[in-house]
């Protein structure tokens, strides 16, 4: 039977695209579930273990670091192994660090868990696992596809908080942490199953084309990228940082990182306890943020179409920056209007900056080099991340509060939105030094 007449007949039911990408979907779900146990786990390891809150939040500094390190080498990762191979790894790992916490007795042990193990585990279902099953599986509705994947991946990392918040309050810490590892498992098999590297693995042409790519084509593919994906990053890493608009996108998503997972995902939920809030209804408070940061992504990626992504950005990193400086005034031990008009504004604006960072790294280096530097600009985003993970617990200890926290992230938030409109239309000239 010839290769159109098996692709019609695959064209009149549920194309297996559609399949791997509600895998995918899942998949980056299950990530996102650790990212959301994080916040929450920080009060209850405390009065467990008696240990400081530096101390904790020096694992997740060290996640968020694996995490943005291991991203940009995730593409070449999954170019040399599979990427059902990588992403069963994954899950084994993310399962694997967060179930040996049940019996761990030592901080550094929660380092070397929550920090390695899993800090792996998650950086290799990040964004680019994502972007790599839409660009292979689809042609036609790549962009929506892409949309989905990074709502699962940055909305489920709030949208966890009130179920996981719950099982903490009702029966324990250890009984999330074993959720999660469960979860991460029983998804090993299906992963197996239902995801192939390429459409033509099993057949298939990608969902919505009509060219055929022949096995030997996307062997010859294969082997070039996975022989040189790595020094591709890297050569394209020293490429950038010797241009100007490198180090304000990558400054900017560092500052991104900094005041969205660093120290929202982080700590506020400690925060909100310090003001008498309680876990879950504070939980409930980032559920919020999450419902509409669906909103905020899909709205900025159509903007980002329309707008000049300087504008943009300079806008969301403002707006940002304000909600900021105003939480700690807002925070109490009830929900009250201006807060959820608050936790909105940081919804809107959770991923929004994603698409127009995106699109400038493409704009300014081109289609070839634009995404491997977006990789690098991601990377600083957790890099961000960690250094204010640790930094606003050492605040906390050393104020007894998050306030200078808080007010910390709202200026570099402003800063950033300034930074935003001094970004080039293209650099390739090396930066002044």
């Amino acid at each position: 039977m010839s290769s159109v007449a098996v692709s019609g007949k695959a064209s009149r039911r549920l194309h297996r695209a559609w399949l791997v990408a509600g895998v995918t979907f899942l998949v980056l779900l299950a990530s996102a579930a650790f990212r959301s146990s994080v916040g929450l786990l920080i009060v209850p390891f405390e009065e467990d273990f008696g240990w400081s809150r530096s101390a904790i939040s020096l694992a997740v500094s060290v996640n968020l670091v694996f995490y943005g390190v291991t991203a940009p080498f995730a593409a070449a990762l999954m170019e040399r192994f599979g990427i059902r191979n990588i992403a069963a790894l994954a899950l084994s790992l993310i399962a694997l660090g967060t179930g040996l916490t049940l019996v761990m007795n030592a901080a550094w042990q929660l380092v070397l868990l929550w920090g390695v193990i899993v800090g792996l585990g998650t950086g290799s279902t990040a964004l680019v696992f994502g972007a790599l099953v839409a660009n292979r599986w689809f042609t036609k509705n790549r962009g929506l596809v892409m949309g989905i994947l990074g709502a699962a991946w940055a909305t489920g990392s709030l949208v966890f908080l009130p179920l996981l918040s719950n099982i903490i309050n009702n029966f324990g810490w250890r009984y999330a942490s074993l959720g999660i590892a469960l979860m991460c498992l029983a998804l090993i098999p299906i992963v197996w199953i239902v995801i192939r590297d390429r459409p033509s693995d099993i057949g298939l042409r990608p969902f919505g084309s009509s060219e055929v790519v022949t096995t030997e084509e996307l062997t010859t593919n294969t082997t070039h990228s996975a022989l040189s994906a790595a020094r591709t990053a890297l050569s394209t890493l020293a490429f950038a940082a010797k241009t100007r608009a490198f180090w304000l996108l990558a400054g900017t998503f560092f500052i991104c990182g900094w005041t969205t997972n660093g120290i929202i995902s982080t700590h506020f939920v400690p925060a909100a306890h310090d003001h008498g809030m309680g876990a879950t209804t504070a939980a409930g408070l980032l559920a919020i943020v999450g419902i509409f940061d669906i909103i905020g992504t899909l709205g900025s990626g159509w903007l980002t179409d329309r707008v000049n992504p300087r504008i943009l950005l300079g806008i969301y990193y403002g707006f940002r920056g304000v909600a900021l400086i105003a939480l700690p005034v807002l925070l109490g031990p009830n929900i009250d209007p201006p807060i959820v008009v608050v936790m909105i504004l940081f919804g809107l604006d959770w991923v929004a900056t994603v698409p127009p960072t995106a699109t400038l790294c493409r704009e300014i280096y081109g289609s070839e080099r634009g995404p491997i530097i977006f990789g690098w600009v991601f990377a600083a985003h957790m890099i961000g991340a960690a250094f204010a993970a640790s930094a606003s617990s050492v605040i906390r200890e050393q104020f007894g509060d998050y306030s200078t926290a808080w007010f910390l992230a709202g200026a570099l938030a402003l800063i950033a939105a300034v930074a935003a409109f001094m970004i080039p239309r293209r650099s390739f000239e090396p930066a002044v030094t």
